[in-house]
């Protein structure tokens, strides 16, 4: 038996897992900042809405390339360099995109500089985050991801009484400067770099997707991929439309925006018990439980439509969804070197961004063609059962081949 390796937790860890989350709120500001300005924008441009919607498309872009781009780097040159420069380019960009002439100008800023610069701050920081721990690395990684949660929850009010006071524009001039003066102080303490992860290490965790899964690396991350795509395509029906839902009901989109607000404060608050779950039970078992919670979530919409009921089924929704992100990020250190870390998780979460901008068209398009959202519910949880299967299909492979190691272990020379 292979001496015990000594932990890598201290607590500069937890130090910095304090300062990731931080970073993550402030740069993930890009993700809803511009769907609070663009009525403001619509009407300054005198867009149709369609158009105005553009600079958000384009920006989610740009954060999906983004974090594939500075995961890479980071496990190269550590995330210091790659993030620092990303907070430049989104702080650039917000300032610019305050005096561009047309709509497709902004658009264009907001996808190049507020996206791929914005990116920096999610995905690569999760993966940062995973070379800083292993007796806590679930509760970590779950944590970690909370950031763009606290963004949705802190920027959109801030914005909005900002915008009603100084014009969108000076606003963005506003974020820019903000962002800048406090994210590169911040992102200093990120300088040091993680120890070198020995193989015997990564052995001992299980960082060989060969051994333990029995699939070849790229097989691995593209079914990871396809079942996060899955998910968020149903995640992203309520969260895009369910302020529009409550307005179609009667009860008002100021209702709505409540809910959101509601399911995403107890996705915050389920990173904490879902961190456990992933310390105790490991990723994939994590990512199929909280799959199913979803669905359940999603079904129980259908059902209940009252604004009581509506309060609860969110925040229900919430708690569901909170962990499925994370476990993404969990699975990819058991399966895959720490070496790759950077690049691997940074892919899986950026990718999860297509299943949203998906789900959040299929739903529309579902709604505009049937005239209610149960058939986009029922969609959603259609693609919901196929990241179930996913998962249910990859937790057996990986059950089996332990099963085998043993038995091999066990076996008389």
């Amino acid at each position: 038996m292979p001496p015990e390796q000594p932990s890598i937790e201290s607590s500069y860890s937890w130090i910095r897992l304090a300062v990731s989350i931080a970073l993550s709120t402030l740069g993930c500001v890009g993700m809803w900042s511009l769907v609070v300005a663009l009525p403001a924008v619509q009407a300054d441009f005198n867009a149709p809405r369609a158009e105005a919607t553009l600079p958000y498309t384009l920006a989610i872009v740009g954060f999906m390339i983004g974090g594939i781009i500075v995961g890479r780097l980071a496990d190269r040159f550590g995330i210091l360099p790659p993030l620092a420069g990303g907070t430049i380019l989104m702080s650039l960009g917000y300032v610019l995109t305050a005096f561009a002439p047309s709509l497709s100008v902004f658009a264009m800023i907001s996808g190049v500089t507020i996206g791929l610069g914005g990116a920096a701050s999610f995905a690569p920081l999760v993966a940062d985050v995973s070379l800083w721990f292993d007796r806590h690395r679930g509760l970590a990684i779950s944590l970690a991801t909370a950031g763009s949660s606290l963004a949705g929850v802190v920027w959109p009010p801030v914005v909005q009484h900002a915008i009603a006071a100084h014009g969108w524009r000076q606003t963005h001039i506003g974020i820019g400067l903000f962002c800048l003066a406090t994210m590169l102080p911040l992102s200093l303490v990120l300088l040091r770099r993680p120890v070198a992860h020995t193989a015997a290490r990564d052995a001992a965790s299980g960082g060989n997707t060969m051994q333990s899964i029995g699939l070849s690396p790229s097989v691995t991350q593209g079914l990871l991929a396809l079942a996060g795509i899955c998910c968020c395509i149903a995640m992203a029906m309520p969260q895009v439309h369910l302020v529009a839902y409550c307005g179609d009901l009667g009860y008002g989109t100021a209702r709505g925006a409540e809910m959101l607000a509601v399911m995403l404060g107890f996705g915050v608050a389920s990173r904490f018990v879902f961190g456990w779950l992933l310390n105790r039970i490991g990723g994939l078992p994590t990512l199929l439980l909280g799959s199913a919670m979803q669905a359940t979530a999603l079904a129980l919409y259908l059902p209940f439509n009252g604004l009581v009921s509506l309060y609860v089924v969110s925040a229900i929704f919430g708690l569901a969804q909170g962990g499925i992100v994370p476990s993404y990020a969990v699975i990819i250190r058991e399966l895959f070197p720490a070496q790759e870390a950077g690049f691997r998780i940074s892919l899986a979460i950026s990718v999860t961004l297509v299943g949203m901008a998906l789900g959040s068209w299929m739903a529309g398009a579902i709604y505009d063609w049937t005239g209610s959202y149960a058939s986009a519910l029922v969609n959603g949880i259609a693609w919901n059962v196929v990241n179930m299967a996913i998962a249910t299909w990859l937790l057996q492979r990986q059950r089996r081949h332990v099963v085998g190691a043993c038995v091999a272990g066990a076996a008389p020379g």
